[in-house]
């Protein structure tokens, strides 16, 4: 059995804090999300961004025997060339649209997209830029971006650093009795 916790919001805020995560941050720079990301919704999300896991529900009627595609891709050392130019926008739409030619290339449609930013420190410009990237990929691509993690870890990276990688879910949109003659031309 487990047993809940009795400590309270602030003694889970303190010891954050003392492991140097600003939650109060945090919170701030994820509040903002929603607004963004929501331009890459349709029908098929289910609630809004920000929970433990992301709802999607496709419309599959029709299908016969459906595929889900999956990817996951980072950006590697361009992430360089963003802090040397401070221009963050541009490396996310670049990993949104790594993880998009990743299962195009078997033949897979995107339907869903999620990000994770690891960094420092959560700096509110930087991470509101790549949030603007990631929404314009995933919108131009006609994906949702349902969600992702973004974790502070002081120590781990250098100050205004952070890491990024993406996950891709898809389907395939053939029949899939030609999966075996795709996944020969990828091989």
């Amino acid at each position: 059995m487990i047993k809940k916790s009795k400590s309270n919001g602030s003694a889970s805020k303190k010891a954050y804090a003392q492991a140097g995560v600003d939650v109060d941050l945090g919170n701030l720079v994820k509040s903002k999300i929603h607004q963004q990301v929501k331009v890459t919704h349709g029908p098929e999300v289910l609630g809004k961004v920000g929970g433990f896991g992301g709802l999607f529900m496709p419309n599959l009627a029709g299908m016969k025997e459906p595929v889900l595609v999956s990817s996951v891709d980072g950006v590697g050392t361009k992430l360089k060339i963003a802090f040397a130019l401070d221009k963050h926008d541009t490396v996310a739409q670049d990993l949104v649209n790594h993880c998009v030619d990743d299962i195009a290339v078997v033949g897979a449609r995107p339907l869903f997209f999620l990000d994770y930013i690891g960094a420092e420190r959560l700096e509110p410009p930087v991470f509101g830029q790549l949030i603007k990237g990631f929404t314009k990929a995933c919108k131009e691509a006609g994906c949702a971006l349902i969600g992702g993690e973004t974790a502070q870890m002081p120590g781990m990276y250098n100050r205004g650093e952070y890491d990024l990688a993406g996950t891709i879910i898809g389907w395939w949109i053939a029949a899939r009795s030609s999966m075996a003659a795709a996944s020969k031309k990828v091989m």
